[in-house]
């Protein structure tokens, strides 16, 4: 079934390890989704790392299939974890571990970030 309009999500997501910001945004054509902590970002394949590396940025990123794409934030969850940034990679979160498994890492570094 395709997106026939424009949809925006944003909600707090209730995790086991805390809480975090998912967000959604469809329209004819494409979509992405992310989840942002305090300490960094779960996204899908739009995001880059290499340019978050540069501006010291956590994100790591989970990638889609046509078949299985990845439209809402609760997708990235069981998806596998395919690139991470240099700050990502620092705080112990690896290409292969699932997005749950990387927002936890998120999570219990949160308080660590800087204000």
């Amino acid at each position: 079934m395709g997106i026939h309009r424009l949809q925006a999500r944003q909600q707090v997501l209730a995790l086991p390890a805390g809480e975090v910001l998912g967000c959604s945004y469809q329209w004819p054509g494409g979509q992405y989704c992310v989840i942002h902590t305090g300490r960094g970002l779960l996204g899908c394949g739009i995001y880059d790392c290499q340019i978050a590396t540069q501006f010291s940025m956590a994100v790591a990123i989970c990638r889609g299939t046509p078949e299985h794409p990845l439209r809402q934030p609760e997708d990235l969850l069981g998806a596998r974890v395919a690139d991470a940034s240099q700050a990502a990679r620092e705080l112990g979160i690896l290409p292969g571990m699932t997005g749950q498994q990387a927002l936890e890492i998120f999570l219990a570094t949160d308080g660590d970030a800087e204000s």
